[in-house]
């Protein structure tokens, strides 16, 4: 197969260095769910909610070293879909790059939405247009500067958040200890059991938060995304990946933890945002502004991500002759501008289409968006095992950061996937992405054999 034409041959600029890709796989798994969603996941589950975030962390640290599996041998920006394209097949290829370039786009449509509704916290007075607008193109000139300018601000954004949880969780657990903030008497922990038990929705509940579990984390993948554009690849990746798991049980269990034990399960979505009312108890006047501060950052941080990411996802598909060459052109800055300019521009189209359509109407493509990650850890997962059947035996025991369990844990996380599309199903908020998502997959399909692209990738591939 001629390498250059897979979208395995590159020439990005690597200009993120280990501590950019840390924070960036830190900051990835979390998200403004955790801020101001975590409510709803609480009254679904109770506190049970906790084995859901580490059996969810679990089967997501399996499908990040899968990835990490083949992003420290092939460490492209294209990631998951050149690598689909190269091990299962161009097609593969082509719904996995545009459906995720879809799903981030759509993502920062919702995102920046939520930027003017942040921003008319502390400015009533600015449309929310505006500051959509402002978000859009201020993360696009830092996305067409360089790759590492991109790296320093996703940095500090995940450094917020990060600081944020740690502050939360430390002070939460004087609160449990000492009773600081609640006229000196330790609250404990009988929180987690004295309100319907540890399961009080039954296991149920617990089945039906793996969904809200599943959503929160995608976007972690972002990390094989940078793989391209990392220094040191070979050590930085699979430093980053061999985190994950207990950055996800000190961040989301962590946090749930400590909120469920200061406060009585079925109360906390009544009583507002758990980090408010938590900063509140020690006397800190301007609980909800830092909130609505970092929830803000966090919101930036996913329209720069979803920039840097669609760019990259346009860049690779070119490559892979599944877009129009113009994208595959890389700037003097060695990133490619094209592709992140007609991305940026489709995020202003669905601000735009954001305030004239019906709710449902953009409820029904958001919920691609959900589909869609479910999706791309599903390939990521089946393209290793191709890569690795690829493998002779002696070069397979040469693999730098092989896959744990292999390929039992392949299956293992496959079929959680699967279940969570069948949990989806049970419910009429999520069953939509259960419904519109494969039609997404089927209108693509359409469209590569109309188009004939199925001759053209054949042509190129032999």
């Amino acid at each position: 197969m001629n390498k250059d034409n897979t979208g395995l041959n590159e020439e990005l600029h690597r200009g993120l260095e280990e501590r950019h890709i840390q924070l960036m796989a830190l900051g990835g798994a979390i998200g403004v769910g955790l801020f101001l969603g975590s409510a709803s996941a609480i009254k679904t589950a109770g506190p049970s909610l906790l084995l859901a975030y580490a059996g969810g962390g679990a089967i997501l640290f399996f499908i990040m070293r899968a990835l990490g599996e083949i992003a420290v041998e092939h460490p492209v920006a294209g990631s998951f879909s050149a690598y689909a394209n190269e091990f299962i097949g161009p097609l593969a290829g082509y719904l996995t790059g545009w459906t995720y370039w879809f799903m981030w786009i759509v993502t920062c449509m919702a995102e920046v939405t939520a930027v003017g509704v942040y921003v008319n916290f502390w400015f009533p007075t600015i449309p929310q247009w505006v500051s959509a607008l402002g978000a859009v193109v201020i993360m696009s000139i830092v996305n067409l500067t360089a790759v590492k300018a991109f790296g320093e601000f996703e940095f500090w954004f995940a450094l917020i958040k990060v600081v944020t949880i740690v502050i939360m969780i430390v002070i939460g657990i004087i609160m449990i200890v000492t009773g600081l903030g609640n006229a000196g008497k330790p609250t404990g922990i009988s929180n987690l059991w004295s309100h319907g038990g540890f399961f009080p929705q039954g296991i149920k509940g617990t089945v039906m938060a793996l969904q809200m579990v599943t959503f929160a984390f995608i976007g972690i993948e972002l990390i094989g995304v940078t793989a391209g554009e990392a220094k040191n690849p070979q050590k930085t990746i699979p430093s980053a990946i061999n985190k994950v798991f207990y950055r996800i049980l000190i961040f989301y269990v962590g946090a749930l933890f400590v909120i469920m034990s200061l406060y009585p399960w079925d109360q906390i979505g009544t009583l507002g945002s758990p980090f408010v009312l938590t900063f509140s108890k020690l006397g800190i006047v301007a609980a909800a502004g830092i909130i609505n501060f970092v929830v803000l950052t966090a919101a930036l941080s996913s329209c720069n991500s979803g920039i840097f990411t669609t760019g990259r996802m346009l860049y690779n598909l070119s490559l892979q002759g599944s877009a129009p060459k113009s994208f595959g052109k890389l700037s003097k800055s060695q990133v490619p501008s094209n592709a992140i300019l007609i991305s940026a521009f489709f995020m202003l189209i669905g601000v735009f289409l954001n305030y004239i359509i019906p709710a449902k109407v953009f409820a029904y493509v958001t919920s691609i968006a959900t589909f869609a990650g479910i999706f791309a850890w599903f390939i990521i997962l089946l393209a290793q095992m191709k890569f690795r059947k690829s493998l002779a035996p002696e070069e397979a025991k040469k693999l730098k950061f092989p896959m744990k369990g292999y390929p039992y844990a392949n299956y293992i996380s496959m079929a959680f996937l699967i279940f969570v599309l069948v949990v989806m199903c049970l419910s009429p908020d999520t069953l939509i992405a259960v419904i519109v998502g494969p039609i997404w997959l089927i209108i693509l399909v359409a469209f590569y054999y109309g188009k004939g692209m199925n001759k053209h990738n054949n042509t190129k591939s032999e």
